[in-house]
């Protein structure tokens, strides 16, 4: 039996202190745990927080490009609205009903990580092809490749009489799965969403009881798959010496990661205020999306800085708490991939900003400016408030 099988049965045969030694029954779906509440109140206050930092460090450069200061505010406001209703859809859905969709889900996430590698099909922005468009509204299959992942994974390693050790049943589809979206996503380039695909995995394999010796060859296999594709291109071994000392080319590779840690400096203990950033500026590119921990740091301090850390760790450890309280294998695994999904996506967003991990252009979850990668975040996330309903 599997670590995840025995869990669920041991959860199945748990007694409820306060009902006499009987059997517990699940929480009903529509009665609202303190897990429900904690993870449901970190998602809106850093939805929030991204709304309002999203203004801040846009304005300037918005009302010079396109003469509205509001431009992207206007944007962010509107994906969080359609995030919202997603989170609300995917949260009201019993989770155990997304089996049904784990296998279409993948074979549409695949097809639209080929149409992306088309010629003339795929956008291609600052050197990479990563969105499709349809009129004036564009989005990232790699984000919708992410959530079908996770369902396809988690399902396959919770189904009865599938064993989670199986090489023929279970991994080799898994894992293979793992190594074609992988290598699609290299194809734009996107090693950033490979790092956090890899960890979604690795997090599934982990609960579903993968034996420790396979676990610990999966993982080594894997470090050095993504060590081997950072210096397989040169920009990308470029950013790698940069992070490792970003002053051996100040004025080009390293100018982010300067700029940066300028800003994060200048913000002190209590920052310098809202909206009285001096890097969105025209110092530090992109202080919208893939940067804007840095604008948080400078307008808000260490203090607001590390109130943002402290969601992502009240996320991580209510999540974790939420999938060993599942109700069965599959809720466990659903529950383990999304807070892992947002954890580890957000601390190498934040490790990049502070220069302690190489930039991969992983948005931070809940607050950098984007459309799908929030909205897709957001109906995960409702899956994981789902799940956490229905906890004891």
């Amino acid at each position: 039996m599997s670590v995840t099988k025995a869990r669920g049965t041991a959860r199945a045969r748990s007694r409820d202190p306060a009902d006499g030694g009987r059997k517990g029954p699940t929480r009903p779906s529509g009665r609202r745990s303190t897990r429900f509440l904690v993870l449901g109140s970190m998602a809106m206050l850093l939805g929030m927080l991204g709304v309002v930092m999203v203004l801040s460090s846009s304005s300037v450069t918005d009302l010079r490009l396109y003469d509205d200061a509001w431009y992207h505010l206007k944007k962010q406001v509107i994906w969080f609205a359609i995030g919202l209703m997603a989170l609300t859809t995917t949260m009201r859905i019993d989770y155990r009903r997304l089996r049904l969709i784990a296998q279409p889900a993948i074979i549409l996430a695949v097809g639209l990580l080929v149409l992306v590698l088309i010629p003339g099909v795929g956008l291609r922005v600052n050197g990479a092809t990563r969105w499709l468009g349809f009129g004036s509204v564009t989005f990232q299959p790699s984000e919708v490749a992410k959530l079908a992942m996770l369902l396809y994974s988690a399902d396959l390693l919770s189904r009865h009489g599938r064993p989670s050790n199986d090489l023929r049943l279970t991994l080799r589809p898994v894992l293979l799965m793992t190594v074609t979206i992988g290598a699609l996503l290299m194809g734009e380039p996107d090693l950033g969403t490979v790092v956090i695909l890899c960890a979604i995995v690795g997090s599934l394999l982990f609960f579903a009881g993968i034996r420790l010796r396979v676990l610990g060859l999966v993982g080594l296999t894997g470090l050095a798959g993504l060590a081997a594709l950072s210096l397989s291109a040169d920009y990308r071994r470029q950013r790698l010496l940069s992070m490792l000392d970003p002053w051996t080319d100040p004025l080009n590779t390293g100018w982010q990661t300067i700029q940066a840690g300028v800003a994060v400096s200048n913000g002190g203990i209590g920052g310098i205020g809202l909206g009285a950033s001096r890097a969105k500026w025209g110092f530090l590119p992109y202080a919208h999306t893939d940067f804007i921990y840095a604008i948080v740091a400078e307008e808000w301090g260490l203090v607001g800085a590390g109130l943002v850390i402290l969601a992502y760790l009240v996320i991580g450890l209510v999540g974790l708490s939420t999938a060993l309280r599942a109700p069965d294998p599959f809720g466990q695994l659903l529950a383990a991939g999304v807070t892992c999904w947002v954890v580890v996506q957000a601390f190498v967003n934040i490790g990049a900003v502070l220069g302690v991990l190489p930039i991969t252009g992983v948005p931070l979850p809940f607050v950098s400016f984007g459309g799908s990668a929030l909205v897709v975040t957001m109906a995960a996330f409702g899956v994981l408030l789902n799940i956490a309903r229905q906890t004891r």
